[in-house]
C-alpha cells in the first residue's frame, strides 16, 4: 500500500481512477454491504457528474487519484451518497482516509484561490509545482498548511486530559493550539498550556506528526512534564481538565488521531498491573 504523490497528470492512465470528490465538506461515496467505498471509476462524467473545478494528486497502489469539487446543487443517483469527511474515520481504510485529507485540502486551496489577494487578477496554476501565480504581480500562492501543537502533559504517574467546549461530547483529549507567527513549536506548546489550564511544563520533547484536514491542519505532538501550578481552565476553550491515571481513564478520542497514540504511549508507560 503506498501513494506517490505527483502534481503532473500521466500520460498513460490507469483503467481506473480514486475520485476524492466533494461538495462543501462531504465526500462523495458509494458503499459496499454498507460500508463507504471512494469511487473507482474512470471519470466523474461516467456516473453523471461534472466538476467544478479537478485536481491531480498523485498513485495509490498504481492507481490515479484525484480530488474534485462538486456543484452545490449536484444530483446523485441512489448509487451514491455524501458524508461529512470526519463521519469517515473509522469507516474507511486509514491510507485512504489521508490521501482523503488531501484531496479535501487541496479541493479548498483551488476554489478558495482563484484570483490573486494582491491585485485581484485571474490566478494560473504553475505546472512544475502545487501553486498559483498571479499573471499581473507575480505572487504565488501555495495550499494553506497551519501547524498546531498537541501536548501530553505527564505529572507523578497522571496524564492531564480535558474537556473542550468545541468537542460538543463527553470525551476528554490531551490539549491542543495553533502556532503563532513568530512562535517556536516549544514555545506555542508553553503558551498554549499557560492560557488554556494555568499551568507550566518542562521538558518538552517532540513525539510525532499527522496531517489533520480540519480544515487544513498539521498536528505536531509532544510529550512534558508538569513544572508548576494549579489547573484553572480558561472557561472560554476548556470547560474542565483533571489528571487521570492509566486505570482510570475517561471518553477518549478516536485510535486514528495523534492525540489517541498520545494517551496510548502514556498507558504503556505508566498502567499498573
Amino acid at each position: 500500500m503506498k501513494f506517490i504523490y505527483s502534481i503532473s497528470e500521466p500520460k498513460i492512465k490507469s483503467e481506473t481512477s480514486y475520485w476524492f470528490a466533494f461538495k462543501n465538506n462531504e465526500l462523495l461515496v458509494n458503499t459496499i454491504n454498507g460500508s463507504p467505498i471512494i469511487p473507482m471509476i474512470n471519470s466523474l462524467e461516467d456516473i453523471g457528474l461534472e466538476p467544478v473545478r479537478r485536481q491531480y494528486l498523485g498513485t495509490y497502489n498504481e492507481i490515479d487519484c484525484y480530488s474534485a469539487e462538486l456543484d452545490s446543487d449536484v444530483k446523485l443517483s441512489s448509487d451514491f451518497k455524501l458524508m461529512n469527511l470526519r463521519s469517515l474515520i473509522g469507516q474507511i481504510d486509514e491510507e485512504i482516509f489521508l490521501i482523503a485529507g488531501k484531496a479535501f485540502q487541496i479541493k479548498n486551496w483551488d476554489a478558495n484561490n482563484q484570483f490573486c489577494g494582491r491585485c485581484g487578477a485571474k490566478l494560473n496554476i504553475k505546472n512544475n509545482e502545487r501553486a498559483k501565480e498571479c499573471p499581473q504581480c507575480s505572487l504565488i500562492i501555495y495550499p494553506r498548511i497551519s501547524p498546531a501543537v498537541i501536548v501530553a502533559i505527564v505529572n507523578d504517574g497522571k496524564i492531564l486530559l480535558a474537556n473542550s467546549r468545541r468537542f460538543n461530547s463527553d470525551f476528554y483529549s490531551v490539549l491542543a493550539g495553533f502556532v503563532e507567527a513568530g512562535e517556536t513549536f516549544e514555545e506555542c506548546v508553553a503558551r498554549e498550556i499557560r492560557e488554556e489550564v494555568n499551568i507550566e511544563v518542562k521538558n518538552v520533547k517532540y513525539f510525532g506528526n499527522q496531517p489533520w484536514p480540519f480544515p487544513d491542519s498539521l498536528m505536531v505532538a509532544f510529550t512534558a512534564e508538569y513544572s508548576s501550578g494549579v489547573i484553572t481552565p480558561d472557561g472560554e476553550e476548556i470547560i474542565d481538565a483533571q489528571w487521570f491515571s492509566a486505570n482510570s481513564l475517561p471518553n477518549l478520542p478516536g485510535k486514528w488521531s495523534i492525540a489517541r497514540r498520545l494517551v496510548e504511549w502514556f498507558v504503556t508507560n505508566n498502567l499498573q498491573n
